[in-house]
């Protein structure tokens, strides 16, 4: 006999009498979906341009995602916020990225409605919406939704995925990580990767086994219960890590160049209708070199580093094509609604020559080209952090100017892919329909039959701001639903309205005609200058690639278009308007616990992320281990941070303490003891102090001297000519072990530390133990 059920809230609608024969028993009624709903998947790829895609023309294999566009549709005209975290925002909850306090990346958050990085609570996400539809709900892979002092085992969890509307979690919650050596997060607490790349580890087959066991797990016991996957590979983000035979694969297939990779981009988005017969491919970027003013080393390192890209891209096809094989094999397939999208354009991070570590970009310490060519073997592999070069950036994004960063079309329009057989009758076809990311979600609750809900966990929701394009799926001559869309990045603004687009490049169109580069500071005087003078104009109905700027001849209409941007800025929260870039990143944040000079740790502990990790850079700092040495010695880490692509690490082999500070993969420095450690207990202590200012436009950290200690004896000191200026990346600090890959050669990781390890204890006071002359040293050093 089947139960009876009624509705959670509504009157019992048993019998309850005296005993239990008396009564008649009833049950809450257990949330189910609507018999026959489609399964939602979103593939959400990270920095893959425009021109990349083997169904946009790109010279890439994708066969697998070619095959989504071939058996559904490909959108042309759809819209990014040409930006990782900001667009991912968009496309969980449907709201515009400054509403949902996302106007940049969380490590970039200032203490601005629009920019604080916080998400609030009433921007329901769609995993919110569907569990509660009855849904199961999966994130796997990149998040960085949460703010990154909220990143650490001490919480809060509450913008983590479990918190956020997700049954289930596997990946990673910052902005990038380590193919390699990924920085990994299970449901609520980290773990290590499964295997080491010498096993033939890669994190992208990794996710895509957890995808599938995560489906599989819930579908054995309730197969007709719907699924909502939240899929984000790292790729194709820096580094762009991949096994050597799939770089391999591309050997001398980018030997012409940049500049020809976009005119056979363009001629092929034409032939199959991505791009307009009528389009114009837009100008020769004036911050990339010409190819051919290249050295023969420049083009054969610039050539390398696009193979290990598109071997990463395929390989990265491969993977997802596991996860679509693996639907077809459970009868799934023809009854998902999967949506594949880009978070934003192709990625500028590598600079104008690319770079084989991309922690040197954010600290402002290129690596000259003979060390890259050094290690261009190495390029995709473990011991690198990669990224290609502009070059690259701007043919990835063909036909469209600029990149990444930047709401040129380059940076906010981005491929998007739809299929569902069983939902939609076309086939191959192009839509050419405006959309932006923040209508996937209100088209998914079309689909669905859903109305967004008025409360969820009983906090009363915004208004969603996209709009349905379900009503293009069977029909290509459909109107447009999305008339005007508004864009802000880093002062970079642009504005969308009916055919129409104005653009207010910041710095300026490029960086060469600008005289200025990333990250500069926007004054109320330049403000005024750029409303006044810096907007440029184009009918994208008639000029697809921003290629003839109308400003001269239609300025009444470019008037209209920057009115428009402002009343859309009010109403988002787009002000206050800030392009600066460093400044940023360095600017202190409230964290959750009360200002402190010292940090503890203990072994076993869960590696500390870099924004909640003692910030050690550019000041003085001691460490000091409180460990017992068992007789026959001990070795292994006390602590350290980063990885071999940068970092420091305190340790102890052969009987002595060491000390190292890898700049960058660009120079270890340090010192080691005189003297070895004795058995017994012990206090080891490192102290670091500064003996210049840092040079941080020129990426150069404070010079210092490292001393060691044993039970306060001085036994060993060395100077360090140049350390890290604002960052390590990867950047998490471990007690006890080095996890992932080496600060240094001198041992293989995760080298535990094999003694009794007590405490480590990080001090930030400046109480050094030195005499008074090196007190005042340190002192005028600080100033």
């Amino acid at each position: 006999m089947t139960a009876k059920e009624y509705k959670p809230g509504t009157v019992f609608p048993g019998v309850i009498g005296r005993t239990a024969d008396e009564s008649t028993p009833a049950w809450p009624q257990p949330t189910r979906a609507v018999p026959g709903s489609p399964n939602v998947l979103f593939i959400t790829l990270d920095d893959t341009g425009f021109g990349q895609l083997g169904c946009y023309g790109g010279s890439m294999s994708t066969p697998n995602i070619d095959s989504l566009a071939a058996n559904g549709l490909l959108y042309n005209n759809m819209h990014t916020t040409a930006l990782c975290s900001p667009s991912r925002s968009c496309i969980i909850t449907g709201r515009n990225h400054h509403a949902n306090a996302m106007a940049l990346v969380t490590e970039f958050s200032t203490g601005y409605p629009g920019y604080n990085g916080r998400i609030p609570f009433e921007n329901g996400f769609i995993s919110e919406m569907l569990v509660e539809q009855g849904f199961n709900t999966y994130a796997i892979g990149k998040w960085h939704l949460v703010p990154s002092e909220y990143e650490s085992a001490a919480g809060p969890y509450d913008r983590w995925p479990l918190g956020r509307g997700f049954d289930r979690f596997y990946g990673f919650l910052g902005g990038d990580t380590s193919q390699w050596h990924p920085d990994l997060v299970y449901d609520n607490h980290q773990v290590d990767p499964p295997a080491s790349p010498e096993a033939g580890y890669h994190l992208t087959p990794d996710l895509v086994d957890k995808a599938i066991s995560f489906i599989a797990d819930a579908k054995q016991v309730a197969p007709d219960k719907p699924f909502f996957l939240y899929f984000c590979p790292g790729a194709t983000h820096a580094p762009h890590h991949v096994p050597k035979e799939w770089a391999d694969r591309y050997r001398g297939r980018f030997d012409d160049g940049w500049d020809a990779y976009r005119e056979e981009a363009f001629a092929r988005q034409k032939q199959l209708g991505v791009a307009p017969p009528d389009a114009r491919l837009s100008r020769h970027d004036p911050d990339v070199p010409e190819w051919g003013s290249l050295s023969p080393d420049a083009r054969r390192l610039a050539t390398r580093m696009m193979e290990v890209y598109a071997g990463f891209l395929s390989h990265t096809d491969h993977h997802i094509g596991r996860l679509l094989d693996f639907l077809k094999e459970t009868g799934e397939f023809d009854n998902t609604l999967i949506m594949l999208v880009s978070d934003n354009g192709a990625s500028a991070e590598g600079g104008v020559t690319g770079t084989t570590n991309e922690a040197q970009f954010f600290n402002n310490a290129p690596e000259p080209l003979e060390d890259s060519l050094r290690a261009i073997d190495e390029i995709g592999g473990p011991n690198t952090f990669n990224h290609y070069p502009w070059g690259w950036t701007w043919a990835g994004n063909t036909p469209f100017r600029r990149w990444k960063r930047e709401t040129y079309r380059g940076g906010a329009s981005d491929p998007f892919l739809v299929h569902w057989p069983q939902g939609i009758k076309a086939r191959g076809e192009v839509r050419t329909q405006y959309a932006h990311i923040i209508d996937m979600v209100p088209t998914v609750l079309d689909v669905l039959g859903i109305e967004p809900p008025a409360t969820i966990k009983g906090v009363p929701q915004s208004p969603i701001h996209g709009v349905s394009f379900a009503h293009t799926f069977d029909d290509p001559s459909a109107p447009t639903a999305h008339h005007t869309q508004y864009f802000e990045m880093m002062g970079h603004r642009a504005i969308d309205h009916d055919g129409w687009r104005a653009v207010c490049p910041w710095p300026g169109p490029s960086f060469k005609e600008a005289g200025k580069p990333f990250g500069t500071p926007i004054t109320p005087q330049t403000l005024g200058k750029l409303d006044a003078e810096g907007w440029e104009l184009y009918h994208i109905d008639e000029d697809f690639a921003e290629t003839s700027d109308l400003v001269a001849e239609n300025r009444a209409k470019l008037v209209e278009m920057v009115s428009l941007w402002y009343v859309e800025a009010g109403k988002y929260g787009v002000l206050p308007i800030d392009g600066s870039g460093v400044q940023r990143l360095m600017q202190e944040r409230p964290q959750i616990f009360t200002e402190r000079t010292s940090c503890t740790f203990r072994p076993g502990t869960q590696t500390l992320p870099a924004a909640v990790a003692p910030r050690v850079l550019n000041r003085p700092f001691a460490i000091t281990a409180d460990a017992e040495i068992p007789a026959g010695g001990a070795e292994g880490v006390f602590l350290c941070q980063g990885a071999n692509v940068g970092g420091f690490t305190f340790y102890m082999k052969d009987g002595r303490l060491h000390y190292v500070h890898n700049y960058l993969r660009r120079a270890l420095y340090g010192v080691s003891s005189s003297a070895e450690v004795p058995e017994g207990r012990h206090e080891l202590r490192v102290e670091f102090e500064p003996t210049g200012k840092p040079d941080v436009p020129n990426g150069k950290g404070v010079p210092g001297r490292a001393q060691l200690y044993i039970d306060r004896r001085p036994v060993g000191e060395a100077d360090i000519p140049v350390t890290a200026a604002i960052m390590f990346n990867p950047g998490g600090m471990t007690c006890g072990a080095n996890p992932g890959s080496a600060v240094t050669p001198d041992y293989k990781p995760p080298f535990r530390f094999t003694g009794v390890l007590h405490t480590v204890t990080v001090d930030l006071s400046g109480d050094l133990i030195i005499d008074a002359d090196s007190e005042l040293r340190m002192h005028l050093s600080r100033q």
